[in-house]
């Protein structure tokens, strides 16, 4: 280990800085300094030497140009155990500098921040302190590299413990600290001066939407011969699931937890009233809105609880007590839900097993409501993200790995209104059917392509989702719906491509669909369904989902 003697420090963030520098003063380290950080620390009462004062350089350029300099960067790169860089160093009279302490010009801040100027933004780019945090971190052998207030005082008290030197191990996470915030500093730049380039394109020319960091390890992959982990999007525009606090369950999420509870929170946050959403394998097998959460559960969960078993579920409100209540509860299941599943969809062959969740995400959780739900299962994962549907979620890519690259998209956020819809049968719907099948789109939109759901009112009675062909999706969703499919109202998140699909939604005993419409054939397809006696109506808005 070797001792800090000097310790050039200039920060942006001033936060611990004076406590710092009396600390290291302490320990007998002599402190460098530039600037408004310099001013700082000796209005504080700390000893220090101007940086103009050891390079005998001044700062210039109105402060662009201060650190950029042999004696600062000599003084930070020489390998202290090469005797030819030591000779040399003292030939030219530059001194070892052992620790640097920088945090960087706020950019992010600064082109965050509405009508700022492509010539404000420039000036908020650092130079100087990128460059001292590189050759520090390249130099981690023998520098202490610090890029941020967290890690003041675990470094103070290691130098305490250790007669004022940094261990090896320590100096090595800080460099790669780093490294990493320079990265994520010069993806941030990128990413801005892309959009200065086209500001009308959709696209930026490099795809820096964020720099990640890995959270925590998780239980396993998709399958438990598989390794996983969470990765933090640090400049997300969203906090989303990724940074949703868990307040509940001992278990470690699962690589299929994470996808389903965004499955479920994408879903929740989509409706406007009440909502309850059960999913299971990224698919809604329930969903319902109603005028409370524990109406909406109680349908969505009517809906497929053979299903539901072992769901993660998406509430779009406070979860009450009146709710916390029915979620786990084995015996609703069995004297309340299941009964009126027999009796509703005519399924009485069909096991029904136990009310098994688990995992659930909201927007927050009453103090009654979240002792109930400890008091309910030492496994089930409880997940609040207050911060639920935020409206700078649009502006993050949807993204998607292939081999050797990414496919990125604009997320799907609009979804259809009453004002889209064009009527094309001879058939109109009510207005009651109406609100059915914009209930009935939005679900679509959240299943897997190809998928035909059947509503009854706002509930979800019937899920046709990952089918090849549309026609097997239709017959999945009336055999889930059993009875209920009677007189339901039917969406489809694609265009029928001939009369075929139309004569299987027929089939399911639907009287009114909602569907994109867009094929060539939509005159044969509508033609079918006055054959049918069916009210259609067409959005010109697909929602397929892969």
């Amino acid at each position: 280990m070797y001792q800090v003697k000097r310790a050039l420090i200039s920060v942006s963030d001033k936060t611990g800085a004076v406590e710092l520098a009396q600390a290291l003063s302490e320990m007998g380290v002599e402190i460098l300094s530039t600037g408004g950080t310099r001013r700082k620390l000796e209005e504080a009462g700390v000893a220090v030497k101007a940086v103009e004062d050891y390079t005998g350089f001044p700062e210039i350029m109105d402060h662009r140009v201060v650190t950029l300099h042999p004696k600062v960067h000599g003084g930070l790169l020489a390998l202290r155990d090469k005797p030819a860089h030591m000779q040399e160093a003292e030939e030219l009279g530059i001194d070892m500098i052992d620790m640097v302490v920088v945090n960087l010009y706020p950019f992010q801040e600064t082109v965050a921040q509405a009508g700022v100027s492509m010539a404000e933004a420039v000036e908020n780019i650092d130079i100087g302190g990128p460059t001292m945090l590189r050759s520090a971190a390249k130099n981690h052998r023998f520098v202490t590299v610090i890029c941020s207030p967290d890690y003041y005082d675990e470094v103070i008290e290691e130098m305490k413990a250790n007669d004022g030197a940094v261990s090896d191990k320590t100096r090595l996470r800080l460099a790669l600290e780093a490294f990493a915030h320079t990265g994520q500093y010069d993806a941030a730049i990128v990413k801005y001066l892309c959009e200065q380039e086209d500001a009308a394109a959709d696209f930026p020319r490099y795809c820096a939407p964020w720099f990640i960091k890995r959270g925590e390890d998780l239980r396993y992959g998709e399958n438990p011969h598989q390794q996983a982990a969470l990765y933090v999007g640090l400049s997300a525009n969203e906090p989303g699931v990724a940074t949703a606090e868990q307040l509940h369950g001992e278990k470690e999420l699962s690589f299929n937890n994470y996808l389903d509870l965004a499955a479920a929170m994408e879903a929740a946050r989509d409706f406007d009233e009440p909502t309850a959403i059960i999913i299971k394998h990224l698919n809604p097998c329930g969903a319902a809105s109603a005028d409370s959460l524990a109406e909406a559960f109680s349908n969505a969960w009517a809906a497929d609880p053979i299903s539901a078993f072992g769901s993660v579920l998406g509430f779009n409100r406070e979860v009450d007590a009146e709710l916390a209540e029915l979620i786990f509860n084995s015996d609703y299941l069995q004297q309340v839900v299941a009964p009126r599943y027999r009796e509703e969809s005519g399924d009485y062959d069909s096991t029904i097993i136990a009310a098994f969740v688990e995992a659930i995400i909201a927007p927050g959780y009453s103090d009654e409501a979240l002792n109930i739900l400890r008091g309910k299962s030492r496994n089930m994962r409880v997940l609040v993200q207050p911060d639920f549907a935020p409206e700078a979620r649009t502006k993050d890519f949807d993204i998607k790995k292939i081999p050797g690259g990414i496919v990125a998209q604009t997320p799907d956020a609009q979804s259809v209104k009453q004002a889209d819809l064009r009527v094309v049968t001879k058939k109109e719907p009510t207005p009651e059917q109406l609100e059915s099948l914009l209930f009935a789109d939005r679900v679509a939109k959240h299943a897997k392509s190809n998928t035909i759901v059947l509503v009854q009112g706002k509930t979800l009675v019937g899920c046709g989702a990952g089918q090849m062909s549309r026609v097997d999706s239709a017959i999945i969703a009336a055999r889930k719906a059993g009875d209920r499919a009677y007189r339901a109202c039917l969406a489809s998140d694609a265009m029928f491509p001939a009369r075929d699909g139309l004569d299987a939604a027929a089939d399911t005993g639907a009287v009114t669909i909602i569907q994109p419409g867009g094929s060539k054939r939509d005159d044969e397809v509508t033609a079918a369904a006055d054959e049918h006696g069916i009210a259609m109506v067409l959005t010109g808005m697909r929602h397929f989902w892969h």
